[in-house]
């Protein structure tokens, strides 16, 4: 645990000549590493699959990307954290993948032992990995000689449904859809889209990186020895984590003190049970069903921590991130993070702001930004501030497919699972007013006040004042009950928040 002990007993203001002298890469390490990903490429690419038939088809090297912390940038001076993504041409789609993946990695396993001399490297194979289903990759040790360092590679396999593809635009949401309807386990397919995680932590600016391997150490150095057999989360969500935190706290500032950032990912990880976070860079919620995908994701117990490139990828499911938020809490207190002014650190909410668009009969609708852990009355407070009327404020939201719901006051967008784009729909009541949802065929449904004791020939007129149809072309059903025009609410008892099916006469 001796480096362990060297980064908290580092005072703060240390901390970015602790990254450079003890962290970055020294040169013959990084020249090991340089040196193992091209001769393994190389091989790949020129002689693996050279007159071989697998599965009676020739098979052709599309592509091989560098992954892991060597292809983004972050990589330590004691490890080299390598992947090799190799991009086939006998996968056609993701499915086609899943299903040939096993017999391809065995194929290269054989290939790598047997040709480990022309490759003048030693290697090991350590794993398949991919725990109890198959494998989905080959992990490989590789030392050149035999007193040099071990380098890690995993060699992964992917469908190229990215094509040619330039990671600084947007994909086209067709490939996404075709990932979610693929309905691989979570993640399952992220190989495909290595470019884009590797492109998305690699263009974050220099100081943020040494920010990023000053964590990565702090993961490898300070909390996984003491859980060796524990299944902690990927380093993948925790270097996701410090650029949220980064965004968050300096607004993508390029300089920064590196104690209070290196604080405030702490602060973060003590509140993990609050955590949820999504990036709209590579997809987003035009498509129908990669937002209606995306909804649910962000449903997930928390923490929710999606892959930027692959919304299928939660990486911060069912991991021990309790004990992660004991380690982090112990930092705190270590000389590390004991610099910070509380005055001038960063101020990093656990999940982004929700655009909030406000709906009311009759009204224009408006948009506000709103904290999903901010308390509902506040986000009232704000309506009758812009709408200027005084009365019970009703608040109301559905998602597709679903019920329209009451907002409490008391409670947060967050208790509802909402943390993305959300409408709502404000509605005034005046006691003894109650409040009815009315639903037609497409599924939506709209609030309406109304006196307990007024007819359902009253609700009719509301609802066609409100652009519904006209009331003699209404039928209004409750409980599989139709309603008559002369009955009151009281008298069917219909309360306050029940929904009534609307149906227009054909």
């Amino acid at each position: 645990m001796a480096a362990a002990q060297d980064l908290y007993d580092t005072p703060g203001d240390r901390l970015d000549a602790f990254v450079k002298h003890s962290l970055q890469p020294q040169g013959d390490w990084r020249d090991e590493v340089k040196d193992a990903w091209q001769r393994i490429e190389q091989f790949l690419r020129d002689q693996c699959f050279r007159d071989e038939l697998i599965l009676d088809q020739e098979v052709r090297v599309l592509k091989v990307v560098k992954g892991g912390s060597t292809g983004k940038g972050t990589t330590l001076n004691y490890s080299s954290d390598l992947d090799l993504v190799l991009f086939l041409s006998c996968f056609s789609s993701f499915w086609q993948q899943a299903l040939v993946r096993g017999i391809i990695l065995n194929f290269l396993e054989e290939k790598l032992l047997h040709c480990s001399r022309s490759l003048a490297y030693k290697i090991t194979v350590a794993q398949h990995r991919g725990g109890t289903r198959a494998p989905r990759s080959l992990s490989l040790q590789v030392q050149s000689r035999k007193n040099s360092p071990v380098v890690k590679v995993d060699l992964l396999l992917a469908f190229n449904a990215l094509g040619s593809f330039c990671p600084d635009s947007k994909p086209a949401p067709e490939i996404y859809e075709n990932l979610i309807t693929s309905a691989g386990h979570p993640g399952e397919f992220s190989s495909s889209f290595t470019e884009l995680q590797r492109h998305f932590v690699k263009s974050c600016p220099a100081k943020l990186k040494s920010l990023l391997q000053l964590v990565k150490h702090w993961f490898l150095q300070c909390l996984k020895p003491k859980y060796p057999r524990v299944a902690l989360p990927p380093k993948y969500a925790l270097e996701l984590l410090t650029i949220y935190a980064w965004e968050m706290g300096t607004n993508k500032s390029e300089n920064f003190e590196m104690d209070e950032g290196f604080v405030a990912v702490m602060e973060l990880l003590t509140d993990y049970q609050d955590i949820c976070i999504y990036w709209t860079k590579y997809y987003d919620f035009q498509n129908d069903v990669v937002r209606n995908f995306i909804k649910q994701k962000l449903k997930e117990c928390r923490p929710i921590i999606l892959d930027p490139a692959d919304p299928t990828n939660n990486l911060g499911r069912q991991k021990r991130w309790d004990l992660v938020a004991q380690e982090a809490a112990y930092c705190l207190r270590q000389a590390c993070c004991r610099t910070v002014d509380p005055h001038q650190g960063w101020d990093v909410q656990r999940a982004r702001d929700v655009l909030v668009t406000v709906k009311q009969t009759g009204e224009e609708a408006w948009t506000l930004s709103v904290n999903p852990y901010s308390p509902i009355w506040k986000m009232k407070t704000e309506i009758r501030r812009k709408c200027d009327f005084s009365g019970q404020q009703r608040l109301s939201f559905q998602e597709p497919g679903g019920e329209r719901q009451l907002l409490s006051s008391q409670r947060t967008l967050a208790d509802y699972g909402i943390f993305s784009k959300v409408s709502i729909r404000v509605l005034k009541t005046t006691p003894p007013e109650i409040q009815v949802f009315v639903k037609d065929s497409s599924g939506w449904s709209k609030p309406f006040a109304i006196h307990p004791d007024d007819s359902i020939g009253d609700l009719k007129e509301k609802i066609e004042e409100a652009g519904g149809p006209h009331v003699e072309d209404q039928i209004l059903k409750f409980q599989g009950r139709k309603l008559w025009d002369r009955r009151s609410l009281a008298d069917l008892q219909i309360e306050d928040c029940d929904t009534i099916m609307l149906i227009k006469r054909s």
